[in-house]
């Protein structure tokens, strides 16, 4: 009777061990699984030279658009969408900053890496390049000494992911400039011969 009810608890620890990793493994397998995630979504984004818009803040009666794939955000912040493929080249984000608040994320698959606000503008204009490692080795050996870049330049753990633009409209009356600056925002493909022409 003492065996059968020992081999009644090591089969039951054992059930509970295997139940747990089994859990533990569709957990962490989720995000690479999933078909609709936030890279995904805003692939549709990757030939658009603006940002594709996510939430603009109504304006008046009308209503402001919902995005099912991001959480609801604050309805006093502009948000947009600018996806990128570094095989393509590296990605530039250039925003002219103003007096609404402006913020830039960098996201791939495991997350945000990288996030800068209009406070690190220069002269009125905040670039954000993102690029991979070896695009960064290039582009530092590319650099003239004389005159140095003035780019934020990121080195993007992934080949693919999106810039979250926001823009905050502290008050009703911003919310038509926060929707504008949004749009205004430009997201291109670089190549060598853009680098030139940009010192």
């Amino acid at each position: 009777m003492r065996l059968v009810k020992l081999r009644l608890a090591y089969a039951t620890l054992a059930g509970l061990v295997l139940a747990g990793i089994v859990h533990i493994a569709a957990v962490l397998a989720i995000p690479r699984l999933a078909e609709t995630d936030a890279v995904s979504r805003a692939r549709t984004s990757e030939n658009l030279d603006h940002p594709q818009v996510v939430f603009a803040p109504a304006i008046g009666d009308t209503p402001a658009p919902q995005e099912a794939w991001l959480p609801i955000p604050d309805p006093a912040v502009a948000v947009g969408v600018c996806a990128y493929d570094l095989a393509d080249g590296p990605m530039r984000v250039s925003a002219r900053t103003g007096a609404l608040a402006l913020s830039l994320a960098a996201h791939g698959r495991q997350g945000s890496f990288y996030a800068v606000t209009d406070q690190a503008a220069v002269r009125g204009a905040l670039d954000l390049v993102i690029l991979t490692r070896a695009q960064y080795d290039q582009a530092l050996a590319d650099d003239d000494e004389s005159e140095p870049s003035r780019d934020v330049r990121i080195v993007a753990p992934e080949m693919r992911g999106f810039v979250v633009i926001r823009v905050i409209a502290s008050l009703p009356s911003q919310r038509e400039g926060a929707n504008a600056a949004v749009r205004a925002v430009s997201c291109t493909t670089d190549s060598a011969g853009d680098d030139a022409t940009r010192r």
